[in-house]
């Protein structure tokens, strides 16, 4: 089993939807490198910090897990999509898409915590210049992220 942070705007796609909705496809990822790790490294059972990003509250907020390993992002074919993409085809599919299911909320653990923690500085996270959607989580970095949001501040 691997460790995974995943990117959402709650404004778009929270935690409080995924929970509601308890399975969903995270689609709409349109980096190349997001894309090969969600395609080429995610697998079933894998673990999934859902991190709300473009917000008030930037921050780890919940868990879930990887349901569905990669298949073709269907939006990619719908011109009425803002994900669309007139170069993909379903012969030639350029962008994939999993399915992640609820497991719980976490206390939060903000920004500012993971990156004031040194045992965090590896995270990609928190590397200069990291922007990536997705990002692989170690077993010693999900194990303190976990214990973070176990503490108050």
């Amino acid at each position: 089993m691997a460790y995974w942070l995943m990117k959402t705007e709650p404004d778009t796609f929270s935690i409080d939807t995924l929970k509601q909705q308890k399975v969903s496809c995270w689609e709409g990822v349109r980096n190349y490198q997001a894309r090969n790790m969600m395609r080429d490294g995610m697998k079933l059972g894998d673990k999934v910090f859902i991190y709300h990003s473009s917000c008030k509250d930037v921050g780890v907020v919940g868990i879930a897990e990887v349901v569905k390993e990669a298949y073709p992002d269907h939006f990619q074919f719908d011109p009425e999509s803002a994900y669309f993409d007139p170069k993909s085809s379903p012969d030639n599919p350029r962008w994939i898409m999993v399915d992640l299911e609820y497991r719980q909320h976490l206390k939060y653990v903000s920004l500012a915590r993971i990156k004031a923690n040194p045992a965090l500085e590896e995270l990609p996270l928190v590397k200069k210049g990291s922007r990536l959607s997705i990002m692989p989580v170690t077993d010693a970095q999900w194990d303190e992220i976990i214990a973070m949001s176990e503490k108050r501040p």
